[in-house]
């Protein structure tokens, strides 16, 4: 054989991020003048490379090349051994290639990214969060999970402990803000706290800084502030109504009543059947006593008289003016849709809802969800009203209206979307387009006529 190729060291430790060189010795031990050319081979062929790439060498000659591990600082090159060879390939025909083998540690490399979806959140009882976590090293991990209530007023927990992430993955763990007691009234009371995820360090490394994610919850009360007003407002009303039907309603009424009640009813309601019928009388005519029933003795015969008819008709007060009758019922309605656009492409937009004709939608909530995380912007049409949003602000972004936005018929609730980068989903493929949902929530009410 007229080469011969050796490595220094038959492994070596390589860190993400930094260049480690391994020497080659290769000899010429022919009678010719060669050139040789160096071939990386194994899983590590793409950050490895051999400085310098060709050598020539005259007969007997001997000279050193450097392997360079480069292994990149991502969760693609996974930490832990891995074989390698460098190939040895002669320029000339009759001579055979080489292959030197060794094994590269790569070592391992811890980095933790962590969001809190939503930042803030409302209720009465407790506020619902959940924390991402993306392990972006090259090593499983697993990290704990606390808190820092920034009151003692409230209580966080978390459905785990801890999480454990695969190199390149991400997980979630759900965390909910309880408050100490109940807000029965009042303005709502806003309680800040902060979410911790706590990350291991590798052995013989200082333990790295905490993720620290800050949220808010804010308590609203049981009994709404507009409720007394209400319950105000309910009985002016109900106030008005009495006095409506004391001062005009009633009054006609009874004027109606007794216009109903004439001589005439009276008499009729009054009189006896029996006296109504035929009845005749007869006279005594001429000396001999006889009786005649001609024109001697005259008769008169009585025949019952016909009632009267009485109408009895209402009075124009007690007449319901039109328009004045009660709202009918509010429907709870509600509305989603869906829009997919792609990058580079204009924006697209979709219809979720058209309110009908003689009829008004009143908009309680809103919520627009980017699960694919994408990012753009989007617009949120709500009849003359519009809400511009960030795609990369938010994977789940909540709107609650106290005062609900009121949409006329023929008004449109849309949504438009301008994708700009798609995003990339936990465990599925990366989508060709954004996709982005909203979810629109109210009451539908028909116009008074």
């Amino acid at each position: 054989m007229s080469l011969t190729a050796s490595l220094d060291a038959t492994s070596v430790t390589a860190v993400p991020g930094d260049e480690t060189r391994l020497p080659l010795q290769v000899r010429n031990s022919g009678s010719t003048v060669e050139e040789y050319r160096f071939e990386v081979a194994g899983a590590c062929a793409a950050w490895t490379t051999v400085e310098p790439a060709n050598l020539s060498l005259y007969p007997g000659d001997t000279a050193t090349v450097s392997v360079t591990f480069r292994p990149p600082r991502d969760s693609t090159v996974l930490a832990g051994e891995t074989p390698f060879g460098v190939r040895v390939i002669p320029t000339s025909d009759h001579a055979e290639p080489v292959v030197p083998e060794g094994t590269v540690a790569v070592a391992p490399f811890t980095e933790v990214t962590a969001e809190l979806v939503p930042r803030g959140s409302h209720g009465v009882r407790r506020g619902a969060h959940k924390i991402a976590v993306d392990n972006r090293g090259n090593a499983p991990l697993t990290v704990g999970l606390a808190a820092r209530a920034g009151t003692e007023r409230t209580r966080i927990t978390f459905d785990r402990p801890d999480l454990r992430i695969e190199p390149g993955r991400a997980s979630f763990a759900e965390l909910r803000v309880k408050p100490g007691r109940l807000l029965w009234r009042g303005t709502a009371v806003t309680h800040t706290f902060q979410a911790v995820v706590a990350t291991p360090a590798p052995e013989g490394e200082e333990p790295a800084a905490p993720v620290l994610l800050d949220g808010s919850y804010q308590q609203e009360a049981i009994l709404p502030r507009w409720l007394p007003r209400a319950v105000i407002l309910a009985c002016v009303l109900a106030l008005a109504c009495v006095g409506l039907w004391y001062g005009l309603l009633r009054p006609a009424v009874k004027s109606a009543a007794r216009e109903a009640i004439t001589p005439e009813v009276i008499a009729s309601a009054t009189s006896d059947p029996a006296k109504n019928g035929g009845q005749s009388t007869g006279q005594t005519g001429g000396q001999g006593g006889g009786k005649t029933g001609g024109a001697g003795g005259g008769g008169a015969s009585a025949s019952p008289s016909p009632s009267p008819t009485v109408s009895v008709k209402p009075s124009a007060s007690a007449t319901p003016k039109p328009g004045t009758g009660p709202l009918p019922p509010a429907v709870p309605t509600s509305a989603q849709v869906r829009v997919r656009d792609s990058v580079g492409g204009g924006a697209s937009s979709d219809t979720a809802l058209t309110v009908p004709a003689k009829k008004t939608f009143r908009v309680t909530d809103i919520v627009v969800q980017n699960p694919q995380g994408d990012a753009g912007s989007v617009v949120v049409t709500v009849g003359q009203r519009t809400f511009n949003l960030a795609l990369e602000n938010f994977r789940d972004s909540d709107y609650h209206f106290v005062s609900p936005i009121v949409v006329p018929a023929g008004s449109r609730l849309t949504m438009t979307v301008d994708c700009r980068k798609v995003g990339r989903p936990v465990n599925a493929p990366t989508p060709s387009r954004c996709s982005v949902s909203m979810f629109a929530g109210g009451t539908m009410q028909q116009i008074k006529p």
